[in-house]
């Protein structure tokens, strides 16, 4: 099947600008559906959330009728790719504010230390952490070593260390990115990230 035949769906939750996502996957030659519909979401082939504010607002989204559909969706064995918040979603909660996750995974997403410093040259690290960070990981879906564009204050950390599919240094080891079975997520943004993003990408509409 070609990149033209393949279909993608966005959920629009509200959560962040989707313009640069939508034109990641229009330069790979893929017409993305975005939609907020519960039913359109369960439906879909490939299933991408992408997000970026606050967990609570989140938290409020999915303890509507799009949560239970988000989580029927990956029950059905099809592509799921969170992306930034929509990885963070997964689990069940987080320390930024009240409210619960899918719950999909088991796990809590925490903020970044405010006293971090980088250990080669004793520079305090700002949160949030925003820039290039390279990723350390063996997951097909990724570079080994590869340079990612990252944007939070939070991150993931699994009850199940085995769901970590890559990690990034930045004052302390973090998760970047989760894989199971459909499901793959990173912290990173796969859409600002280039060359390396647009690979991800193409690797998630092979599936």
């Amino acid at each position: 099947m070609s990149a033209t035949q393949r279909q993608v769906t966005i959920a629009n939750l509200g959560l962040g600008n989707l313009h640069s996502v939508v034109q990641s996957f229009v330069r790979l030659g893929v017409t993305a559906t975005i939609t907020a519909d519960p039913d359109e979401l369960r439906r879909a082939e490939r299933l991408v959330f992408p997000g970026q504010g606050a967990f609570r607002e989140c938290a409020e989204v999915l303890s509507g009728e799009v949560g239970p559909a988000l989580r029927d969706f990956i029950a059905t064995g099809r592509p799921y790719l969170g992306i930034c918040l929509g990885m963070q979603a997964l689990f069940d909660t987080s320390e930024e504010s009240e409210g619960q996750g899918l719950g999909v995974f088991p796990g809590r997403v925490v903020r970044f230390a405010s006293d971090m410093h980088d250990e080669a040259t004793g520079e305090r690290l700002k949160v949030p952490h925003m820039g290039w960070n390279q990723v350390q990981t063996t997951h097909p879906m990724l570079e080994p070593d590869g340079w990612y564009y990252f944007v939070h204050s939070y991150y993931v950390v699994p009850d199940d260390p085995g769901l970590v599919a890559a990690t990034s240094l930045y004052g302390t080891r973090f998760c970047a990115a989760v894989a199971r079975d459909n499901v793959f997520a990173c912290q990173f943004h796969p859409e600002k990230s280039h060359h390396a993003g647009a690979r991800l990408l193409e690797r998630f509409l092979a599936q």
